[in-house]
């Protein structure tokens, strides 16, 4: 009989459950809501998840044949990757966006750190802010029966009423694993099954709640703070996401301290940013904060005493100061310092700032209203809007705000529209249009155009944009009609043409509609 010791590294206390287990259960769990996507936007959106699910399994699996790494790429995490990844994706997404995302996140979040327990922050979140930052247009692109419209949240964020019933089944547009019942159930079968723990899925929405109803504006209205919770990632970030074990602290107080940091900041995010699908940054954000947590707020061990320990290190009878590391008290007093600088440097130059915008605001309508000597804003005709995208047959365009110009005599001399559309190749474009008393288009003028190099930029030359100028119409086509009506579009630019020509138009609709007869 071989009575040898056998030693082995730690932990010495082992689960039945098997990384692989756990990570076929997630996708098990994950897969109702996919159902639910692949129902409600059809087949575009299967062939997003099948993209981004092969992709992700794909690329480990080539990294661990050309590193000469075990085939880790078996263990399901990828999987879970790629699926987690493209829920989070709108069905109208081109194929090549959860593609690129899947790459990165398992290239470069995971892989180039060791590969899986070795990535410092969740890498499908990773990869979806990878994404915003570089697709900033085609990741904003939403639909409801190939209607283009916005997401529940950014209605809510214009004050508008959205349908709960339908964000709690999927229905009401946005990314793909929106069905917040169908999350909830595979999230608290994962937590009946002590998967994943309670202290932080709990704690997030707690804070998230908690923060909203102390600072959203509405208090603790079930309807608002329902609302919310129902949109924006919430209950998918909760559950799926906030819960990664690499990325989440050890300690049960550690936990419930992270998941109450991603709920507030969350909702701060919510509450005072502009972006609709920012609760993603606040799990990366607090992914990095997991290091700092777990050496600061540690599980008292079995046989602990803390005064014998304390008494040992000579640690008793020190002050809390020289407790504190000398570098988080430098930091503390930087930031403290650098904070007071900028806030008075702030309250100088405020005032400044203002004149300063109002003159190049007053520039911006004079270039389009070339006759007016002074100008009015006309919010009440553009808070009627709501926020919303204006109109059904512009795309994504949004009239941000409209000013009446006078002469010195005081006549009417035109009005000038800001219009957005979101719909330019490479981002938003926002521009002026500027329209006389009798309706005549004067010019148009650029103040967001972003668009490629030699190709979409050229629709801010003068080559394309005076062809707007002096026309008398209703609206314009593109590369079609005749006389003023037809406009040319730049060759090799025909999405941010189009995106030009509809933003015009829609500008003209809103005069004709709400401002034509001095309004």
């Amino acid at each position: 009989m071989n009575t040898a010791l056998n030693l082995s590294s730690g932990p010495h206390v082992r689960d039945r459950w098997t990384t692989r287990f756990i990570m076929h259960v997630v996708v098990l769990t994950l897969l109702p809501a996919a159902a639910v996507g692949v129902y409600v936007y059809g087949l575009k959106a299967l062939w997003i998840i099948l993209a981004s699910v092969i992709t992700a399994v794909g690329t480990e699996f080539f990294f661990d044949k050309l590193t000469g790494r075990p085939d880790t790429w078996m263990d399901g995490s990828a999987m879970v990757t790629g699926l987690m990844l493209a829920l989070t994706l709108s069905a109208d997404t081109p194929l090549y966006v959860p593609v690129i995302g899947s790459i990165f996140a398992i290239l470069v979040v995971k892989c180039a750190f060791g590969g899986l327990g070795k990535n410092f922050v969740n890498p499908a979140l990773a990869a979806r802010c990878f994404l915003l930052i570089s697709f900033p247009s085609t990741m904003t692109m939403y639909s409801v029966d190939a209607v283009s419209s916005a997401t529940p949240v950014a209605e809510l964020s214009a004050g508008n009423v959205v349908n709960i019933t339908k964000m709690f089944l999927g229905s009401a547009g946005g990314v793909i694993g929106s069905s917040i019942i169908a999350l909830l159930i595979g999230g608290m079968i994962l937590w009946a099954l002590d998967i994943i723990h309670g202290q932080i899925c709990f704690s997030v929405l707690a804070g998230f709640v908690v923060f909203l109803g102390l600072f959203g504006g509405k208090g603790f209205d079930p309807y608002f703070l329902l609302a919310h919770l129902c949109g924006g990632g919430v209950i998918l970030g909760a559950f799926f996401m906030a819960t990664d074990y690499v990325t989440s602290p050890v300690s049960r107080l550690g936990q419930t301290v992270y998941g109450v940091m991603i709920g507030v900041i969350g909702a701060m995010f919510r509450v005072f940013g502009t972006a609709a699908d920012s609760f993603s940054y606040s799990i990366i954000i607090a992914n990095l904060f997991v290091p700092l947590i777990d050496t600061y707020i540690v599980s008292k061990p079995y046989a602990f005493r803390k005064k014998a320990i304390a008494i040992q290190n000579g640690e008793e009878k020190k002050p809390l100061l020289q407790r504190i590391p000398k570098p988080v008290i430098a930091l503390t007093v930087i930031a403290l310092v650098a904070g007071l600088a900028l806030s008075g440097a702030y309250s100088v130059t405020k005032d400044t700032i203002e004149e300063q915008r109002l003159a190049a605001n007053k520039a911006a309508y004079q270039a389009v209203v070339p006759d007016a000597n002074s100008f009015e804003a006309l919010d009440e005709q553009v808070s009627a809007l709501g926020g919303e995208v204006y109109g059904s047959g512009f795309g994504r365009v949004y009239i941000n705000e409209a000013v009446r110009g006078t002469d010195a005599g005081g006549n009417l001399a035109g009005y000038a529209i800001s219009v957005t559309s979101n719909e330019g190749y490479d981002g938003t474009i926002t521009l002026y249009v500027g329209v006389s008393a009798d309706g005549t288009v004067n010019s148009i003028s650029f103040t967001e155009l972003h668009e490629t190099p030699g190709k979409g930029m050229i629709c801010g030359e003068p080559a394309f944009k005076d062809q707007f100028s002096g026309a008398k119409v209703s609206s314009f086509t593109l590369n079609s009609g005749s006389g003023d009506a037809k406009i040319d579009g730049v060759t090799g630019a025909t999405v941010t043409s189009r995106a030009v020509v509809n933003a015009v138009n829609a500008a003209l609709d809103f005069y004709q509609n709400s401002l034509k007869g001095g309004a």
